[in-house]
């Protein structure tokens, strides 16, 4: 049985009997005025942070999501995206398409805006997706790309790339790993499928991105997920694993390299009222100004004895110098 097909037998169980502590996430659900959420959907939340963020969800955006769970981010987008098939669901598993169709009648009437043809529930794979080109504005996963080795990510993102409108955002939560895994842990399927011995470096995870063409990328939030330490699995040292959730734009990559957010800030505090790069960044004194890593590596570089540039917080909501 191939690592695939172990994932499709974790998430029909979890579907068929909801499993609370599959995935767990320590962000809050999304409260908005007149949003409930039924019991049901929130104990099938399986994912490792949230995908779900007000400022990408503008002028009715249509909105693809690939693995649908128990159809709680569907629903959250729906509230953004309130017409026929504004939003797509996309799943493997026809066990887990059930109980979201399922869900969203509840969901239906318990939330008085709330349709069931918001949502289109098809059967597809990642690694294939049922859409046509360009026809996306905001895609998401939650907590499964993680799941996939390299090839196939690799070929998902492609998908994902694929699907996006021009200037289009690619909203990911996954966890991540800066630790060296032994064989043990990459090759139980088991440990994969429950997203945690497929997590990989925050470097590797941008890069993945950036090889696919994406020229911006927002480190949104980095938080801690989980320990796998020896008493409980195959290995001789704790591993330590964290979840991001990262916005990835289909903007051209700039000549000079993408931009990558990863939460660095500049602040100018020379005597002059401001400070021009000349390439379009202009700094008010000791206002700071969020920057990408290429443009604070280009500033620290160049005025040192006037620039302060903070270290990489993780944490980036918009703004700055691109």
């Amino acid at each position: 049985m191939s690592y695939l097909e172990t994932t499709k037998d974790v998430y029909k169980e979890a579907a068929l009997t909801p499993d609370v502590g599959l995935c767990c996430t320590t962000t809050p659900i999304w409260q908005f005025p007149g949003l409930r959420i039924p019991t049901r959907m929130q104990e099938m939340n399986y994912g490792c942070g949230s995908t779900v963020h007000p400022r990408d969800l503008v002028n009715n955006p249509k909105i693809l999501y690939v693995g649908v769970g128990g159809g709680m981010e569907l629903l959250q987008f729906s509230y953004f995206s309130r017409q026929k098939e504004g939003v797509i669901g996309i799943d493997v598993v026809d066990e887990m398409l059930t109980a979201c169709k399922e869900n969203f009648i509840e969901a239906e009437a318990q939330n008085h805006w709330f349709k069931k043809d918001y949502v289109r529930l098809e059967k597809g794979d990642a690694l294939q997706l049922p859409v046509t080109d360009q026809s996306i504005d905001v895609a998401a996963q939650n907590c499964l790309f993680n799941i996939f080795k390299m090839e196939e990510l690799k070929k998902a993102l492609e998908e994902m790339y694929r699907v996006l409108k021009p200037h289009g955002r690619l909203v990911m939560s996954d966890p991540i790993c800066e630790q060296p895994m032994n064989e043990s842990l990459r090759s139980d399927e088991r440990l994969r499928a429950l997203c945690l011995s497929g997590s990989i470096p925050l470097k590797d995870y941008v890069k993945m991105l950036t090889d696919v063409g994406f020229g911006t990328i927002e480190i949104r939030v980095k938080r801690p997920y989980r320990i796998l330490d020896p008493k409980h699995y195959p290995t001789e040292e704790m591993i330590y694993i964290e979840s991001v959730e990262v916005c990835a734009i289909k903007d051209p990559i700039p000549d000079d390299g993408p931009c990558v957010f990863s939460g660095k800030t500049a602040i100018y505090f020379g005597d002059e009222e401001f400070y021009d790069d000349k390439k379009g960044h202009v700094l008010l004194q000791n206002q700071p100004l969020a920057i990408c890593d290429k443009t604070a590596t280009a500033l620290s570089e160049k005025g040192q004895e006037k620039l302060f540039i903070s270290p990489s917080t993780f944490h980036y909501d918009g703004g700055g110098c691109c």
